[in-house]
Formats: C-alpha cells, sequence, structure tokens
C-alpha cells in the first residue's frame, strides 16, 4: 500500500563554485598563477594584461635590434676586434670557466625515482604529494589521516589510510635510507634496515629500536642490557652505532637548502615613519579583464535568431564563468588583506621590532573575530602564506599560538614559553641536564606558571629529547 509522509528537515548543501572558492583562497601565489594560466587557455573571453616589465623589456629589445639597421655604419665601424674580446674586460684570474647551474631539489630526485619504479598515475600523484609534504631533513610530520583528507578534497583521489601507508613505505625504499620517516624511531629503523643486517651490532641495534626505543629515551640502560642479554661493553658497541646514525635523513644535503632558501612571500609589511603598511606581493585581479570585442560577439550571438541554442549556452556559460573567477580572485585579495590588517593591528609590537618575545597569544577565531570571517576562511587563507617584514620572511601560520597566564594574570603565546625552554636547554650542564620538572620549577621562579607535562610536551614539539636521552648523548661524545 502506498502511503505519503511530509516530513521537514534542514539540509546543507555547498555548490561546487563555493567549494572553488574556498580552494582559490587556500592556494599560493605560485598555484594560483598557474590557475589563471589554466582559466585564460580555457576560457577565450578571459584575458590578463602583461606587466610593464615585460613591455619595457621588449622595448628595449626592439632599440638594441635598432642600433645597427644601417648597414654602411655596421660595416665600417671602426671599433677593433680586440676591444670586443671577453677577456680584455674581465682578469683572467677572477674567470671560473664553470656554468652557473641550479642545484636540484632533492624531492624533484625521489619523485624520478618513484616513477622508474611505478607506472601507476594514481600512485604516483599520492607519491608526488607525500614527498612534496617531506621537511628540509626528508621528514614527514603530517600524519597520514590529514594526508587522505586533502587529496580526497583538494585533488579528487579517494583513498584510505591503508592505501597511503603502503605508497609511503614504496617511497622509504628510496635513496637516501631514511628519508620518509615519520618519527626518530621509524628513521632509525629505516637506516639500519640498509645496513649489513647479518652483523650482531646491527642486529641488537635493530632489535632495540624496535622493541626498547622508550627505555632508550628514558635512559633505562640497565633494562635495556637485560632485554638483549648484553654486557657492558657490547651494549656501548651498540650505542655507538646509533649514535653515528644522522636523525636527518637529508643533513648532509646542501641541495635541500639550497632549494628552500628562497620562499615567494604573499605580504609585504614596511615600516614607514613608525607605521606599518600592508600590501600585496601581487595583486592579479588588476591584470585580469573581459576582451570587450568578445562581450559584443556575445551580444551579437544572443539577439541573432541563427544561432543554435547550445552555442548560445556556451558563449553565456564562459561569459558568466569569466565573470565569477575574476570576481573569485578580487574577493581572494580583499579578504586577505582585511586579514592581514587585522593581523599586524594585533601584533603591531612585534612587527615593529621583530623579537618573538613581544608575540602575543592570537588564535583563529580572534581574527575571524575582527574580520567577521569565519574561521575556516582564515585558516584557509592564512595558510601556506608567507609575510616579508622588515627583519625578514615569516610564515602567516606561526603567529598563532594558545596563550597560558602568567604570575600577573596576562596571557603570554606559548611560542615564547618554547623559546625560554629551549634557551634553558641550550645553556645547561650537557652531563646534567633539566628534567621536565627542574625546566618547570624554573619556570615559575621566571613567573610562568606552567605543569611538567606542558614541559614535556613544549619540549616534544622542539624536537628536544628527554632528560635521559641527553645525558646518554653526552655520556657517548
Amino acid at each position: 500500500m502506498l502511503t505519503q509522509i511530509r516530513t521537514q528537515r534542514q539540509q546543507l548543501k555547498i555548490l561546487p563554485q563555493q567549494i572553488q572558492l574556498l580552494n582559490i583562497f587556500h592556494m599560493t601565489d605560485m598555484q594560483l598563477s598557474q590557475l589563471i594560466n589554466d582559466e585564460i587557455n580555457d576560457n577565450p573571453l578571459l584575458e590578463q594584461t602583461v606587466a610593464d616589465s615585460d613591455n619595457a623589456a621588449d622595448k628595449n629589445a626592439k632599440d638594441d635590434v635598432q642600433d645597427y639597421m644601417g648597414l654602411d655604419e655596421y660595416v665600417n665601424d671602426d671599433i677593433p676586434d680586440y676591444k670586443t674580446e671577453y677577456q680584455n674586460y674581465l682578469p683572467a684570474e677572477s674567470f671560473t670557466g664553470e656554468a652557473c647551474g641550479e642545484k636540484p631539489d632533492f624531492r624533484e630526485d625521489l619523485k624520478k625515482q618513484f616513477r622508474q619504479q611505478s607506472n601507476n598515475e594514481e600512485e604516483i600523484n599520492v607519491a608526488t604529494y607525500l614527498i612534496d609534504s617531506l621537511n628540509d631533513n626528508g621528514m614527514l610530520e603530517q600524519d597520514l589521516v590529514s594526508v587522505c583528507e586533502y587529496l580526497s578534497f583538494s585533488v579528487k583521489i579517494w583513498k584510505d589510510e591503508k592505501d597511503v601507508e603502503q605508497i609511503l613505505e614504496k617511497v622509504q625504499k628510496l635513496e637516501p635510507a631514511g628519508v620518509g620517516a615519520r618519527n626518530l624511531r621509524e628513521c632509525f629503523l629505516l637506516k639500519l634496515r640498509r645496513g649489513n643486517i647479518k652483523r650482531p651490532d646491527v642486529k641488537k641495534a635493530i632489535e632495540l629500536v624496535e622493541f626498547h626505543f622508550d627505555e632508550l629515551q628514558h635512559g633505562n640502560l640497565d633494562k635495556i642490557r637485560r632485554a638483549l642479554e648484553l654486557d657492558d661493553e657490547e651494549l656501548k658497541i651498540v650505542l655507538k652505532l646509533l649514535a653515528s646514525l644522522k636523525t636527518a635523513s637529508l643533513a648532509d644535503n646542501n641541495t635541500s637548502a639550497a632549494s628552500s632558501s628562497y620562499i615567494s612571500p604573499d605580504f609585504v609589511i614596511a615600516e614607514v615613519e613608525g607605521e606599518l603598511k600592508i600590501s600585496l606581493a601581487r595583486q592579479w585581479s588588476n591584470d585580469l579583464y573581459i576582451n570587450k570585442s568578445w562581450i559584443e560577439n556575445v551580444e551579437e550571438a544572443s539577439a541573432d535568431a541563427k544561432t543554435g541554442k547550445s552555442a548560445k549556452q556556451y558563449i553565456n556559460s564562459k561569459l558568466q564563468s569569466a565573470r565569477w573567477f575574476i570576481n573569485a580572485i578580487k574577493e581572494r585579495e580583499i579578504n586577505m588583506l582585511k586579514i592581514m590588517r587585522n593581523i599586524v593591528k594585533f601584533q603591531k609590537e612585534y612587527f615593529l621590532e621583530g623579537d618573538i618575545m613581544l608575540l602575543k597569544p592570537m588564535i583563529l577565531k580572534d581574527i575571524a573575530t575582527v574580520s567577521n570571517l569565519d574561521i575556516s576562511t582564515v585558516s584557509r587563507i592564512t595558510s601556506n602564506k608567507y609575510a616579508e617584514t622588515p627583519f625578514g620572511v615569516i610564515s602567516l601560520k606561526n603567529l598563532f599560538s594558545e596563550g597560558l597566564p602568567d604570575k600577573e594574570g596576562t596571557s603570554v603565546s606559548n611560542k615564547v614559553l618554547r623559546k625560554i625552554i629551549e634557551d634553558m636547554i641550550v645553556v645547561e650542564d650537557k652531563k646534567n641536564p633539566y628534567t621536565d620538572q627542574q625546566i618547570a620549577g624554573l619556570l615559575t621562579t621566571k613567573g610562568y606558571r606552567v605543569a611538567r607535562r606542558t614541559v614535556a610536551k613544549y619540549r616534544e614539539q622542539l624536537h628536544i629529547p628527554a632528560a635521559q636521552q641527553r645525558g646518554v648523548r653526552a655520556e657517548m661524545v
């Protein structure tokens, strides 16, 4: 029996254009430049003006050609040939005779290695993202859950965590050993398993790292000795082997530092007479426009009865798409400036002095409230964005931090506390390092009320070993 039931429910639907707009907010300048080029190639109505520097270069090139347009002038040139020789302008000892080549990024080398091992295009795309996510030491700090979310949302590649982990294991087999490790323990295991695993010290070192790494971190050498059935001399050999392993898989690779030394900033912050001026490094919307001749053709085609329905729909859709794209770029730039101005206003003392100790606690909600924007919008616009300041290029994400109260009740940024903890550990007695409880006590004397577990969390974020492990390393050195 058929029945009709009337129900009422709320359902949130996100339009494809809204998703595309959020992706545009998240893009860096290089990614946006590529998107604009793709859109211009796809949409005949959308065009981009040529930069003034390019016009000036073309003009200078034309002037250079016109210098010798007269044949008589060229033939009767009285300048001797020896004056145009290269060696007459530079001393011979200053010429190296070698061309200056660009040093390749280690990530590009890893991608080439992976392409030689796999023909699966989807697998290559996932591996490419994993390799691009590696830090300068070749380690993967991003968890696989967030990797899966990004691949599903942005790249439209549907992979679960198990599939991504299998691809990561293939990446970890590339050279150099240890690349793609997610933590120090995994890095040590990858390096040890590449060695001669038949050697007794390598076998024991693998067993130690795989099953007793926590004891090693806490300095429980007696427990390790009993578990591995080693005497003092044998344990010392195994510990020396572990100490010889570099904690960063690419610590000796200078190409990674060279490739990451330059970052293209998205904002420019300058101090003018004590005031901070904020501007975009590149304003893309000023260069984009819709071809007027095409608009006239669209209007004529729409008015012409002979034009087919499908042709009219195609032309009108391209016109609407071009207008939406330009408005989306403008909205991105308006929101970027709005958010950046509020960040600078919130952290004015920091931007004037450049001292991290002046950094105030600031979360995404603080900027979203004053900017009258959603938190997700602020998160997308500030991620992967950099600002050029009088004291260097900084990442916007590093400006956001939680706060902890000091003895006066004033909220202090946790980045300030991490800097203080790092400075304490740098000057400590290496043979008798501070424990987390001792560091918490020292912070209390300075006026910062911090629990021991909070100190441990900040220490781990700084990638600093525990006191027992620092003491063991000092003894081995």
